[in-house]
């Protein structure tokens, strides 16, 4: 079972008192609460959101009603902020969040946190679009909507909004994964600001349509472009889906194939994201860089299998076999189109800093930053993994001999980077020895490289 850091269960704790107090002033006797509304909107929301966890109608929709994130229906949830008082629209928020998929563990929790996270969201958004005069500009009835000045408070709705939603996510990675704060938010509201936009004008375009003479049932038609755009996008995300697989099956071929290090490739794309998310990268180039990471020896399916498992010391002629394999790796995914970086990293993560690596010799910034990466995440694995030809080192034996090489062999960038992300997140190695053995690993080498398949 997973344990929640402290800090974390304090924050939520707190977001989860605030989403109450945000909604509370609703149920108080004597407030006006248009509950008709309310349940409509509330709902609908839930009504958008249940698909996901619904398996008849994600096999109607071919699957894709998993795929379709939090923040599909959020129009929904930005017409009630134009639409209602603060605490009334914060509790049509609550219903959809209860049902909307959790995917990973543990799922109250995290369904806990979410409800919390919206309900304050859509209560501060309405706050802000009440200050700045919603109500006259929407119109109601027969009296038209004030443009271009009712672009205002929705567009200043959808901002707190996606201000609102990114702040508390920033603090929920701070406290539960120890994310330094300066790395929290960065690249987070900048991705974020396009899709609320559009969220931000659906969702205006169904407060004018629900308060104009056709009333609520005219509104619900904005919804469904909404919807078709959703399924459209859980498409890409099946077959992205799809690569994975692939990816999936082209490691396994390896850790068959190459007996010895099995497991590796999963720990070298661990360590690389580890780096990554250290150096501050945005989460699209982290999970490229992850991707990297697990298929950097792909390469292997094409050396010989008695090369791959051979005991004991290689050949000069061995050895020049086995440094082919970045290069056939690298024709291996040279079709698959949303692998970008990665397929440098798979071709140039032997080079070293200092132009003594191979395939082409490359030195300093000449190397790949995604290649950089991989070559201190797999020598590191390299070292702290027990094979048929060498033992596995402490993890401080590791850093201290990527310390010692880097500048020559690696960048002292990812170096550095690698060593704070252990120091904050430790890594699960077995220790089988504390010193290299003379015997295998010859006095004057870098012995984590002597090595018959190199990782």
């Amino acid at each position: 079972m997973m344990v929640i850091p402290r800090a974390a269960r304090v924050y939520i704790g707190c977001a989860l008192a605030g989403a109450v107090g945000c909604a509370l002033p609703a149920l108080r006797p004597g407030t006006h609460t248009p509950w008709s509304a309310v349940a409509l909107l509330a709902g609908l929301y839930a009504l958008c959101e249940l698909p996901a966890r619904c398996p008849i109608l994600g096999r109607l929709l071919g699957g894709a009603t998993g795929s379709m994130g939090a923040g599909s229906f959020f129009p929904v949830l930005l017409a009630s902020a134009l639409l209602l008082p603060p605490s009334a629209a914060a509790l049509t928020a609550l219903p959809g969040a209860l049902v909307a998929r959790v995917e990973q563990r543990p799922a109250g929790v995290r369904r806990i946190w979410r409800t919390s996270q919206l309900l304050i969201a859509v209560w501060t958004a309405a706050l802000v679009a009440e200050a700045l005069g919603r109500d006259e500009a929407l119109g109601k009835g027969t009296h038209t909507p004030d443009f271009p000045y009712a672009l205002l408070p929705a567009a200043a709705s959808a901002l707190t909004f996606c201000l609102v939603l990114t702040a508390l996510d920033g603090g929920i990675r701070i406290a539960a994964e120890r994310i330094p704060p300066r790395t929290a938010w960065r690249g987070q509201l900048g991705r974020a600001l396009a899709p609320y936009a559009v969220h931000g004008l659906a969702g205006l375009m169904m407060a004018v349509l629900w308060r104009s003479t056709y009333g609520p049932v005219a509104a619900l038609f904005v919804l469904l472009p909404m919807y078709i755009s959703c399924w459209v996008f859980a498409q890409y995300h099946r077959e992205r889906g799809a690569h994975q697989a692939t990816i999936r099956a082209l490691v396994q071929a390896v850790d068959i194939k190459d007996k010895y290090t099995r497991g590796h490739s999963e720990r070298v794309g661990r360590a690389s994201a580890l780096i990554a998310h250290e150096l501050g990268m945005a989460e699209e180039r982290l999970e490229i860089l992850r991707f990297a990471g697990i298929l950097h020896d792909v390469g292997k399916l094409g050396v010989p299998t008695r090369v791959l498992r051979k005991d004991g010391p290689l050949t000069p002629e061995e050895r020049r076999i086995i440094e082919l394999h970045p290069e056939y790796g690298h024709e291996m995914v040279r079709g698959i189109g949303f692998l970008g970086e990665a397929r440098a990293a798979i071709l140039h993560h032997h080079e070293r800093m200092d132009g003594s690596g191979y395939p082409y010799g490359l030195s300093g910034s000449q190397i790949p930053e995604f290649a950089r990466v991989v070559a201190v995440a797999d020598a590191f694995d390299a070292m702290t993994s027990t094979r048929s030809y060498s033992r596995a080192r402490p993890v401080a034996t590791a850093v201290a001999e990527l310390e010692r090489c880097a500048g020559t062999h690696f960048d002292p960038r990812m170096v550095g980077a690698l060593v704070r992300a252990l120091d904050r997140h430790g890594w699960q190695t077995t220790v089988t020895a504390d010193e290299p053995d003379p015997a295998i690993f010859p006095t004057g080498r870098n012995w984590w490289m002597v090595v018959p398949a190199p990782a």
